[in-house]
C-alpha cells in the first residue's frame, strides 16, 4: 500500500487516488477504537496538536479535539476572538510565534481561501485545512467519503447528488474533487443564483431541478445556504426555497427507495431539509458525525507518523 510522506492535508486536490485509499483504509482501524469502552490508543502519546480556529465550528473543531485525544496527543485550542489577531497581529507573526513553541501539528479553519498553504510556508509543523473561506474543505469530504463507501460498499460507479448552495460552499468543492478521483458520478443542483458558471468545468452534471437531481442519485448530499458568504441577497425568501429545492418527503418519494440522505451541517431544519427526512430511516446525518472521529484521527496519525501496528489492535 502507499506509504504517506506528506507533512499538510491541505487540499483533495493535492492528492492521489492512493492516498485517498490510504486515510479511508486507516479509518477502519481507528473506527473500531471509537467503539471501545475506553476509547484510547497511545499512537501520539508527546505529540502536541494545536487547534487554530478562527471561524465558529461545532463539529470539525470537537471532531479534532476528540480524534487528538483518543489518539494521547496534547491538544491545545486557540481562536480569533482569544488570540493577538484582535490586536492586530498578522496572521504569519501569529504561526511564528506558535512554532517557537514546538506544536508538532496545527489544525487551521480560516475564513481567507489559501490560509492554511500560506501558513504551512512559515512552520515545520504539519498543517490540516480544516475549512478555508469557500475553497475547500478537505476532511469532511473524507469523511463523506467513508460514510458513503461504508452505506454502499463503493465509491467508484455512485449516482451523487449535492443540492443547496453550490457556490459558496467549500463542502462541495472538496467533494467534486474527491468524486471525481474515485470514479462517481456527481450532479450539482441549485437555484441559478447558486450555481457557479464555471461549475460544469469541474466535471459534473449540473441542473436546477430537484427531481432531476434525485431520480437516479445513490446519494442526495443538502447543503446550508451559506448567508454569512453572500455579499447580497441571492433568493426572494428562504420559503420559497424550501418549496423549490428543500428536502421534504413527498420530495424523496420520487428518488431510488434505498437513497441516502447527507448533509455536512450545519442543517438549516425547515430551509433546505424537513425534520422528518433529517431524522429519517434514510439519513445518515448523524453517521457522518461518527466517521469524522475516525477519518481525523487516521489523518492525525499520518501526518504525524503514529505507531498503528503496535496501539491500535
Amino acid at each position: 500500500m502507499t506509504a504517506w510522506t506528506k507533512k499538510d492535508l491541505l487540499g483533495i486536490k493535492d492528492l492521489s487516488v492512493e492516498e485517498l485509499e490510504l486515510i479511508l483504509t486507516t479509518a477502519d482501524s481507528f473506527k473500531e477504537v471509537s467503539a471501545r469502552d475506553i476509547k484510547l490508543v497511545p499512537a501520539l502519546r508527546g505529540k502536541t496538536v494545536i487547534n487554530f480556529f478562527y471561524e465558529p465550528s461545532t463539529r470539525t473543531k470537537m471532531s479534532f479535539e476528540v480524534a487528538a485525544k483518543r489518539l494521547s496527543a496534547a491538544t491545545y485550542g486557540l481562536s480569533k476572538s482569544g488570540s493577538s489577531l484582535q490586536k492586530g497581529e498578522t496572521l504569519i507573526d501569529t504561526i511564528l510565534n506558535l512554532e517557537a513553541m514546538g506544536p508538532d501539528l496545527i489544525i487551521l479553519r480560516h475564513s481567507a481561501p489559501g490560509a492554511p498553504h500560506l501558513i504551512s510556508k512559515y512552520t515545520q509543523a504539519g498543517v490540516v485545512n480544516a475549512g478555508d473561506g469557500a475553497h475547500e474543505h478537505p476532511t469532511q469530504a473524507l469523511l463523506d467519503a467513508y460514510t458513503m463507501r461504508e452505506k454502499k460498499g463503493k465509491i467508484k460507479g455512485l449516482n451523487v447528488s449535492l443540492i443547496g448552495d453550490v457556490a459558496h460552499s467549500r463542502v462541495v468543492r472538496s467533494n467534486i474533487f474527491l468524486l471525481n478521483k474515485m470514479g462517481a458520478n456527481v450532479t450539482v443542483c441549485g437555484p441559478a443564483t447558486y450555481l457557479p458558471k464555471d461549475i460544469a468545468g469541474l466535471g459534473v452534471k449540473v441542473t436546477t431541478k430537484v427531481d432531476e437531481a434525485i431520480e437516479d442519485a445513490d446519494v442526495i448530499m443538502m447543503l446550508r445556504i451559506q448567508l454569512e458568504r453572500q455579499g447580497r441577497k441571492s433568493l426572494p425568501s428562504l420559503r420559497e426555497y424550501f418549496d423549490f429545492f428543500g428536502m421534504t418527503e413527498k420530495k424523496l418519494e420520487r428518488s431510488k427507495p434505498d437513497a441516502i440522505i447527507m448533509h455536512p451541517g450545519p442543517m438549516n431544519r425547515g430551509v433546505e431539509i424537513d425534520s422528518s427526512v433529517a431524522e429519517g430511516p434514510r439519513s445518515v446525518i448523524l453517521e457522518q458525525v461518527t466517521n469524522g472521529v475516525a477519518v481525523r484521527m487516521a489523518i492525525l496519525y499520518l501526518l504525524l507518523g503514529g505507531t498503528r501496528n503496535e496501539d491500535t489492535n
